[in-house]
């Protein structure tokens, strides 16, 4: 792996996680150092993060990551929205019907009262976002969508828990693989669209009260 895609692959996990929180000032040489790399790489690193919304430059020798509120969580679920429901429509009508069968079949057996049930949903959450990508095979629409899934792995992190809006959220998601295996566009995009706004609203309303501050009425 080049200097730069460990300097990248690093520092993005530190900001998905939090490890780098929104604030953080990510300093060029202090952070090439700690990575064991020159500043070059670094530099190529940080420009692909900013590139990606999640460092900005404040000055010319300030770097820091990007914040998030409630207005920049609505305006990701505009886009989410536009290429959530477009991708859901094209997959139903693209994929294979066998593959969110089984993705369908897997949810309905989702225990989230088990240890390992959250783990089993995530899990089977990022085969189903795979398996929209393949079925949608158009790299012009999965690229911004792969985008949009990072930045809400940080939305999801700043959100508290809520089991009940957890236990939807996996019902939501069988009716779309259901939809999408049974080559309802209208429905697979109908079934998205409720549970982005569901997802939003939940969102919203769980966030902190630093962040729940900010919004706007």
């Amino acid at each position: 792996m080049r200097a730069s895609d460990r300097a990248y692959e690093t520092l993005l996990d530190e900001i998905l996680r939090g490890t780098l929180p929104p604030g953080a000032v990510v300093a060029e040489a202090e952070q090439a150092a700690r990575l064991g790399v020159s500043r070059t790489p670094m530099r190529e690193a940080l420009g692909r993060l900013a590139a990606a919304g999640l460092v900005v430059q404040q000055s010319p020798r300030l770097t820091v990551v990007s914040e998030i509120d409630a207005d920049d969580i609505r305006r990701l679920f505009e886009v989410r929205r536009a290429l959530e429901e477009t991708a859901a429509r094209l997959a139903a009508r693209r994929g294979s019907p066998d593959a969110f069968r089984v993705i369908g079949d897997a949810l309905s057996r989702v225990d989230l009262t088990a240890a390992s049930g959250r783990e089993a949903y995530d899990a089977l959450i990022a085969d189903f976002d795979a398996a929209i990508d393949d079925a949608v095979d158009n790299d012009y629409l999965v690229s911004p969508l792969r985008a949009v899934r990072t930045h809400l792995v940080r939305v999801r992190r700043m959100a508290r828990e809520q089991p009940a809006r957890l236990e939807a959220s996996v019902h939501e998601h069988r009716l779309i693989a259901d939809a999408i295996a049974r080559g309802d566009a209208d429905l697979a995009a109908h079934a998205t669209h409720v549970h982005l706004h569901n997802a939003l609203e939940g969102i919203l309303g769980s966030l902190p009260t630093a962040v729940s501050e900010r919004l706007v009425p």
